[in-house]
């Protein structure tokens, strides 16, 4: 048996060949956005075609790569050993978009969980939603500021599942901010602003370090709060760069890649500063965001929901979650205690595409340019005190360089974001369980 892996289809030159044990190690670079195809080839007999086993998806990590060829060898090996080399049967599973699988949220956020010189290597753990029906209509109601309608968006894109954690805001801040804070990602009233959820700095340069502190349960998946427009841009750049660990905020961290930055901290300048072509994480566009949060999809000439929850119905604020809840104050807060809420607390009330907390808990960033001073905000926070606050109609702005306990941001992307390994364990077990039905089929019907 032979076991070929393969990259865009390229039969002629595989990245890997190997027989039928053990699994394997690409040495061989990935180009991103590539599809990569596992063949396994049970023995050859006269006249007959071999088996194939063919997965076709976004490139993983390098440690799902291993684990998906594993489970490929094994699936050569039990088909050797039950048929043998006499009759041979082609097989091909159904292509399968590792963009479509769910995986599941990590508390802490550690871009995929391995370093290689210096630079995590997946995204695993920054998961997003699929956001398609490109070129669909925009809102045309009358919206505060917004001319021309609002939504409409003519590809497809990723936009973040969840707002940025503070868990995940402390691995970037301990992967740039160690030796120096030049540009303020940190903010003293991450530690002083809200009465149990902290990030704190420790130490002192060139040694400093960040937790996330507090008494609120699942401080971790709190949504980041007291971030500028301006540090949001960074936190994209840094994950356009593939998340150096350097320590420093420079070129190749902080300052270069989405967004063009160079040492800007004023809203004055950060007003100048617009997306890179070709930037794969970024600051959603009023567009993208609004129609991740508002346009009910399954088309390109559907409705716009008024609230966030798909739901044209005021939203309650009340855990836990029945259904069209968000956090804000309606006549009480939601938690009195802790104010914010983890990402996610309202699982019965996502947006038309999966997202969730789009209105309530947090206000987020976006790209747009208002009046030449003023960056877009919508959603809301813990801190609204009617529903409309939520709704659709609501445009917010704020200064670029404004930071305060209820603004946050998420992360909207180009590209599709692999699964974790879970994931892709599931898929393989189902193409598996097709091949034994096919096999089955094939056997009844000789």
């Amino acid at each position: 048996m032979l076991v070929g892996v393969f990259e865009n289809g390229n039969w002629a030159s595989p990245l890997w060949t190997g027989t039928n044990s053990g699994t394997f190690d690409l040495s061989t670079p990935l180009t991103a956005g590539a599809t990569i195809d596992f063949a396994v080839y049970g023995g050859f007999a006269s006249g007959n075609t071999p088996l194939e086993a063919t997965i076709t998806a976004a490139v993983p990590e390098p440690a799902t790569l291993a684990l998906l060829g594993s489970a490929l060898l094994g699936l050569g090996i039990v088909y050797l050993r039950r048929r043998g080399a006499k009759t041979m049967v082609r097989g091909l599973l159904a292509v399968a978009s590792i963009a479509s699988a769910e995986s599941v949220r990590a508390d802490v956020f550690n871009m995929g969980g391995t370093i290689s010189g210096g630079t995590w290597t997946g995204n695993a753990s920054l998961e997003f939603v699929t956001v398609g029906d490109p070129g669909n209509v925009p809102d045309t109601a009358v919206h505060s500021g917004v001319t021309g309608g609002c939504g409409s968006v003519g590809y497809t894109y990723q936009m973040g599942e969840y707002d940025v954690t503070t868990g995940q805001y402390v691995a970037f801040l301990n992967s740039v901010a160690t030796k120096s804070d030049p540009y303020g990602l940190y903010s003293a009233g991450m530690a002083t602003d809200l009465p149990t959820i902290h990030i704190t700095q420790n130490g002192s340069a060139p040694n400093y370090s960040y937790s996330v502190t507090g008494s609120a349960p699942g401080v971790n998946n709190m949504p980041v709060f007291d971030v500028t427009w301006g540090d949001a841009a960074r936190f994209c750049n840094w994950l356009q760069n593939g998340q150096p660990t350097s320590g420093t905020e420079n070129t190749g961290t902080t300052e270069a890649g989405a967004y063009t930055l160079s040492g800007a901290t004023s809203s004055v300048l950060l007003m100048s500063s617009t997306r890179n072509a070709g930037a794969t994480y970024f600051i959603p566009s009023e567009n993208e965001l609004y129609k991740a949060a508002y346009y009910s999809g399954g088309g390109t000439n559907s409705a716009y929901y008024t609230f966030p929850t798909k739901s044209n119905n005021s939203p309650g604020n009340t855990l836990p979650d029945l259904g069209n809840n968000a956090n804000y104050d309606l006549s009480n807060y939601t938690d009195p205690t802790n104010l914010l809420t983890p990402v996610g607390s309202f699982a019965e009330s996502p947006g038309p595409y999966g997202t969730y907390d789009m209105g309530g808990d947090i206000f987020q960033w976006n790209e747009a340019n208002i009046s030449g001073s003023l960056r877009g905000l919508r959603g809301a926070s813990w801190d609204n005190l009617s529903p409309m606050g939520l709704a659709s109609s609501t445009r917010a702005a704020g200064a670029p360089s404004t930071e305060n306990n209820y603004t946050g941001f998420r992360v909207a992307s180009s590209v599709a974001i692999v699964p974790e390994p879970n994931s892709i364990a599931l898929l393989i077990a189902g193409a598996v369980g097709m091949l034994a039905f096919a096999w089955r089929r094939r056997r009844q019907a000789a």
